[in-house]
């Protein structure tokens, strides 16, 4: 999805020009200033990386490798349930790659991406801290522990 500057998306693209006009001169400004922008958008698509590094006057690879380089930032926009499948060390010992296949065959998407109507995106995880349970999934907050390939389904459909 394309997001026109100006069109529809103008006011988020107003608000973040404040925002950057607020903490551009601020020491280590980018990092507050794409988390505000991910908020804002939802996710830091190219056109949105690029505003930010015109604002900043920086260039565009400095705003896309800190996007890349940390976990928290999304450069695709994500669907309405995100899945995050936990491939830490107890869960991939206990299976989570084949929960993972699973997931991806069914909604018939690759890991890191979302489904075409948008209700889910597929993420590949490390440690979801509930090592005791695994193999784990989460499906927005909510957590799925011990988990067999079969029960996947079951569980999708709920949502």
């Amino acid at each position: 999805m394309s997001i026109d500057r100006f069109g529809k998306d103008k006011e988020k693209f107003d608000k973040l020009q404040q925002i950057i006009d607020e903490k551009k001169n601020m020491q280590g400004a980018l990092m507050p200033i794409m988390q505000a922008a991910q908020e804002i958008f939802g996710y830091l698509p190219i056109e949105v990386q690029q505003f930010i590094a015109d604002g900043l006057k920086i260039t565009l690879s400095e705003v896309y490798g800190v996007a890349t380089f940390y976990a928290q930032f999304v450069l695709e926009a994500q669907g309405q349930h995100v899945i995050g499948v936990c491939l830490g060390t107890a869960c991939y010992v206990k299976g989570s790659q084949a929960i993972l296949d699973k997931l991806s065959d069914i909604l018939k998407v690759p890991v890191g991406k979302t489904t075409p109507d948008g209700k889910f995106t597929l993420n590949a995880t490390r440690c979801l801290g509930a090592c005791g349970l695994a193999p784990v999934m989460m499906i927005g907050d909510e957590v799925y522990g011990r988990l067999q390939p079969e029960e996947v389904e079951g569980i999708l459909s709920k949502y």
